[in-house]
């Protein structure tokens, strides 16, 4: 399994965090979240797009469906 790419909250656009995720690599990324800086593990099986939060692991069935979430989460910059 290749390395996950670390990264910063709003380092990488919604576009290089998908193509990471198609090649294979686990984006954990360091987001402000209830108050503090926590890890968040976007990943994808070949089939479903995860995102594995602190709080809650949910899906997303498609790259649109990922795409809307990491802008949405402020994940990717704009």
């Amino acid at each position: 399994m290749p390395e996950p790419l670390r990264v910063e909250s709003g380092e990488l656009t919604a576009d290089e965090i998908l193509d990471a995720l198609r090649e294979g690599r686990r984006v954990v990324v360091q987001a402000e979240l209830l108050g503090g800086v926590h890890e968040v593990t976007l990943r994808h099986d070949g089939t479903v797009f995860y995102c594995d939060t602190p709080t809650t692991l949910h899906k997303h069935e498609d790259e649109d469906g990922m795409r809307a979430c990491v802008l949405k989460m402020g994940y990717a910059k704009e």
